[in-house]
């Protein structure tokens, strides 16, 4: 303020210099003045609205000041809050493992449960009793199909839980059509190894092919294969350990094997140390757009047998117990494709399936072990079998599917010493006929719900030389309690 008003007396002092002002009048003179007077308002309203602009500018960096203090404070509560709940989280942690590892009571288990009720009626127009696939043995009542009339299927009882952070239990039981209780599987699981490896131990399907690995009541179809049932026994599950690895990849990628005693056909249930079964398996999968996925898998199943036995009919009509003792090696090419549109199956969904079996056997038959007919003889064997089947499985309308399926075996060639020798003749081994078994089938399904299920099925069977055994089967299938989710 006072800059402005010493400069205007400045100039006033500059222009009455004595000078000057004898050389202007008394009306220049004081248009002067006012020149002057209107000259120190301007620099005073500027010099004011100057500092009111200074003003402003200080209360708003104050402010931001403030602010500024305000946010370091919350900062530092928001960093206090949070270490707090760091330190909550790690106490609920450990609380948590000490309750997995230490539960304090029988009610900590609360494993889920399920049963799955099956009930079958069979018209069958060849006895049932009396069922072979000829060409392969042994292929008895235990891969037949079934009694004739009403009777119920093979049911199953489920335990599952999470027994800590480290392992899964899993027990599956079932009831035989002739009241008898097996364990299907029991078996633990790790959860959470890293680099994509998982390890089970137990009884367990084996993961050779595809379909072996699939409950009974999740099949397609009221049977296995025909397939499955002359390599496998209708389903192999073993004793021992499994470990796989599962790629890091988009497209899916797993590599494993299982190690077992070889409990069941095609190996035998040996009183011996060591490992009597080997499966090597590979699977890889994707997707092609939003409604297609597919998988292929290999697998090689090793397996040594010990007096694997079976029944048969000697050149005289005798029956005779005889037994294989040798090496099993069994090749299986699976594949699967199925479509839904845009990924959604509730309306319409296809599933095309399909194996190949390849098994090679090298080892000694021994004939007649009881010494019934002709006496106990032994001699080389070797046989290279094949089969396959194809089924595809169409749902045209939410909660109805039909399916059709084709099963085609080859006997290939089998060499026994005995009948090489002349010690015997190939009529005294009825059961390696050589043959092409096939069958047809057709099913009709209707499930009402996720939980039940109906079915219609006729097959035309031509297991048996120079025999068509047409079949009628009606099933239901139900399921009570949590059930795990199936398999791809």
């Amino acid at each position: 303020m006072l800059k402005p008003t010493l400069m205007a007396v400045a100039v006033a002092t500059a222009l009455l210099a004595p000078g000057v002002a004898s050389a202007v009048s008394d009306a220049e003179m004081k248009e002067l003045r006012e020149q002057v007077r209107q000259l120190k308002e301007q620099y005073e309203r500027r010099i004011e609205a100057l500092e009111q602009r200074l003003q402003q500018a200080e209360g708003a960096a104050q402010k931001a000041q403030g602010a500024a203090v305000k946010a370091e404070g919350a900062a530092a509560t928001a960093a206090d809050v949070a270490s707090k709940a760091e330190a909550q989280a790690v106490k609920a942690e450990s609380a948590a493992v000490q309750a997995n590892t230490r539960p304090t009571s029988e009610a900590a288990f609360n494993p889920a449960v399920s049963v799955i009720l099956n009930g079958v009626y069979a018209n069958l127009s060849q006895d049932p009793a009396r069922y072979q696939i000829t060409g392969f043995a042994p292929t008895g009542g235990d891969v037949g199909p079934g009694k004739r009339g009403f009777s119920l299927g093979e049911s199953e009882i489920a335990f599952a839980a999470n027994v800590d952070h480290y392992f899964r239990g899993t027990l599956i039981a079932t009831v035989q059509p002739d009241d008898t209780i097996a364990v299907e599987e029991g078996y633990i699981q790790t959860l959470g190894l890293s680099k994509g490896f998982t390890l089970k131990a137990g009884r367990f399907y084996s993961s050779v092919g595809y379909q072996n690995e699939i409950h009974a009541h999740a099949w397609d179809f009221t049977d296995a294969p025909l397939a499955n049932k002359v390599f496998l026994g209708g389903q192999f599950a073993d004793d021992g350990l499994q470990i796989k690895w599962i790629a890091p990849t988009d497209t899916y990628f797993d590599l494993g094997v299982e190690a077992g005693r070889g409990r069941s056909f095609p190996g035998s249930n040996r009183d011996k140390n060591g490992i009597a079964a080997t499966n090597l398996f590979a699977h890889l999968g994707g997707d092609i757009g939003a409604s297609t996925a597919w998988s292929v898998g290999l697998s090689n199943l090793r397996t040594t047998a010990q007096n694997r036995s079976y029944s048969d009919l000697d050149s005289t009509g005798t029956e005779v117990s005889n037994s294989f003792s040798g090496a099993s090696n069994l090749w299986a090419l699976a594949g699967i494709l199925k479509w839904a549109p845009n990924g959604n199956s509730t309306y319409n969904n296809f599933k095309l399936q399909g194996e190949y079996f390849r098994r090679t056997e090298d080892g000694n038959m021994t004939y007649d072990t009881a010494g019934a007919s002709l006496g106990t003889q032994t001699g080389a064997l070797r046989s290279a079998q094949s089969g396959w089947y194809g089924q595809g499985v169409y749902q045209f309308m939410p909660m109805w599917r039909v399916g059709y399926r084709y099963d085609r075996l080859d006997s290939g060639t089998v060499k026994l010493g005995l009948v090489d020798s002349g010690a015997l003749s190939a009529a005294d081994f009825p059961i390696y006929t050589p043959y092409n078994a096939t069958r047809n089938t057709l099913m009709l399904d209707f499930s009402p719900s996720e939980f039940s299920r109906l079915r219609l099925q006729f097959a035309g069977d031509k297991s048996r030389l120079g025999v068509t055994d047409n079949q009628v089967f009606l099933q239901y299938i139900v399921s009570l309690g949590a059930h795990g989710a199936h398999k791809f």
